[in-house]
């Protein structure tokens, strides 16, 4: 696999960012290279149609800005990316925010913070930002995109069963209580046709899996429709009149202002589409062998929703289901998705008056299916046997989702996480003090290259301190209670640092105030068998100016006694 696996040596800054189709074109394309890409990007061009319409009406626009952004933002990212594989455009993660947007800030609000979202996302990738977004924790993600899903799947109800409403909330409790009181006005029509729709294609996922259900599902509600005349809402009858275009529309006025307000929902969609990016990234790269290129990835990203919102479309990402999709049809390259875009564009171009047969109640049911999808309900309940502080902030994720926003939700999960991981690694990190050699200041367990202490002879008046992992603001306060534990200032303290692998600057500010204590109490400070990096780190900072360095806790204390012999 020539281009994808890591080569000897630090690759150079330009070869970050080298797009996989670059990479694909000189390894060589020959016609059955084009055969295989131009059947994957039909068939990814199939499933993709009525996902498009459906998820832009489910995001409170009309169906053809779901097929302007597949079109436009789909062939970037594959053009661009840093994956083989990757099939952008509008997916069901965006669906809850986009609508916020736009019932806050209107239209105009949504194309200036799909810009906004766009050079952030540039932006982390020139920063090399891709590497560390797999580090988020998996309840955060689990728990913000099964609250999504839940989302999605309400705001379908009423498409589904032909509700009448004169106005539909967008809080949740109150979405569910306007939707309790309009149950007597379901169209038996209408849910005759989302549950023929959503029976099918359930049905032909079971034994037909190769069969592109949904489109199958679409057309064939369409057709039933219009043979029977059934009294079921159509695309054309909800946006009459509506012809697609890709004329560029006059981009909104940005003013400070603006940007100041709508800075949350674009950081919003530019997380979203990172971590969605990357992780379809990821599910290609273990279904194929391959390795993307994450940085490449999120600058095609941003590229891609800048692009979308030029042209008046939405927020794009990878989308995992139809990358999926791609791959098991056979594709070889990037070509494969930029194919599937012209597929897509082909069909706006030449049958958009048939989509106007399409029922709400199909497109429904396509995306009753996405939110059940989306839900990952085995992944959900796998980490409900998780310990508690996981499950915790997968619920309260979960929770802030769906009740109150979905930008608070990420921030607090994220906060949640970072606070949860750094209770864990402050447990794991001892911090221990001997003056007369108790046995507790070395464990059973203790590695190897660690000798107890009571082995060795400390003398009257030099203490020894051991610290144990790694040394961050977690468990920097610890350090402190150190000196409290020892008691009556000694002459010289040993801080034994060998098993310390990093620290931080808040670690680096522990021991120098740790340091500064010793100095007005007139003690000595050794400091033994430091590591590469915290070598390194308190070199930097000039902590290793103020203290005696030694290789081993037993040359520290043939030190410690010279330095008491000296007085």
């Amino acid at each position: 696999m020539p281009g994808d696996l890591p080569t000897q040596g630090k690759p150079s800054s330009p070869q970050l960012f080298v797009p996989k189709l670059v990479t694909a074109l000189r390894e060589g394309y020959r016609f059955a290279d084009f055969r295989a890409d131009f059947i994957a990007g039909l068939t990814v061009a199939i499933v993709a149609l009525p996902l498009a319409m459906a998820l832009a009406i489910a995001s409170g626009t009309t169906p053809d800005k779901g097929l302007i952004t597949a079109v436009v933002a789909g062939f970037l990212i594959s053009a661009l990316g840093g994956s083989r594989f990757q099939i952008g455009g509008p997916t069901g993660a965006f669906v809850v925010v986009v609508f916020n947007v736009i019932a806050v800030h209107s239209y105009d609000g949504l194309l200036i913070a799909t810009a906004m979202a766009g050079l952030m996302l540039i932006g982390a990738g020139l920063l090399r930002a891709g590497t560390f977004i797999k580090y988020i924790p998996e309840p955060v993600v689990t728990g913000f995109t099964a609250g999504i899903a839940v989302i999605i799947a309400a705001s379908q109800v009423r498409e589904f069963l032909g509700l009448t409403l004169e106005s539909e909330p967008a809080p949740f409790i109150e979405k569910l209580v306007a939707l309790s009181g309009a149950f007597g006005t379901i169209s038996p029509a209408t849910v005759a046709v989302g549950m023929s729709a959503l029976v099918l294609i359930l049905w032909l996922r079971a034994t037909r899996p190769a069969l592109p259900g949904f489109l199958i599902a679409v057309v064939l509600s369409a057709f039933f429709v219009w043979l029977f005349a059934l009294p079921a809402e159509t695309i054309g009858t909800r946006f009459a009149g509506l012809e697609p275009s890709f004329a560029l529309p006059a981009f909104p006025e940005v003013t400070m202002e603006r940007i100041v307000t709508l800075f949350p929902s674009a950081f919003t969609i530019a997380f979203l589409a990172g971590v969605e990016s990357l992780l379809s990234a990821m599910v290609a790269d273990s279904m194929t062998g391959r390795r993307h290129r994450s940085n490449t990835e999120l600058v095609a990203q941003g590229v891609a929703n800048c692009a979308s919102a030029a042209i008046g479309g939405l927020p794009a990402t990878g989308a995992i289901a139809r990358t999926a999709t791609n791959i098991r049809s056979g594709a070889r390259s990037p070509i494969a998705g930029m194919l599937h875009a012209l597929f897509l564009l082909a069909f706006m171009g030449l049958a958009w008056p048939l989509a106007t047969y399409i029922p709400l109640a199909a497109l429904s049911a396509v995306l009753l299916v996405v939110a059940w999808n989306m839900s990952e309900i085995d992944k959900f309940r796998h980490l409900m046997r998780a310990p508690i502080g996981d499950r915790a902030v997968l619920l309260i994720t979960f929770a802030l989702t769906v009740l109150v926003d979905l930008t608070v939700a990420i921030e607090v999960g994220v906060v949640l996480a970072a606070v949860l991981f750094m209770h864990r690694m402050s447990e794991a990190v001892e911090v221990q003090a001997d003056l007369h050699l108790v046995e507790e200041d070395v464990s059973d367990d203790a590695p190897r290259d660690f000798q107890p202490m009571r082995e060795y002879d400390l003398p009257p008046g030099v203490a020894a301190s051991l610290i144990r992992g790694p040394f961050f603001f977690g468990v920097a306060m610890r350090l402190g209670e150190t000196l409290e534990r020892i008691g009556a200032p000694p002459k010289v303290l040993i801080v034994r640092l060998r098993a310390v692998p990093i620290i931080d600057a808040t670690g680096v500010t522990a021991l120098e105030t740790m340091i500064d204590r010793c100095e007005k109490n007139g003690t000595k400070v050794i400091v033994t068998a430091l590591q590469p990096q915290p070598a390194r780190v308190l070199a930097d900072m000039h902590v290793l100016d103020r203290v005696t360095r030694a290789p081993d806790f037993a040359t520290a204390i043939e030190m410690a006694k010279e330095m008491m012999r000296e007085g």
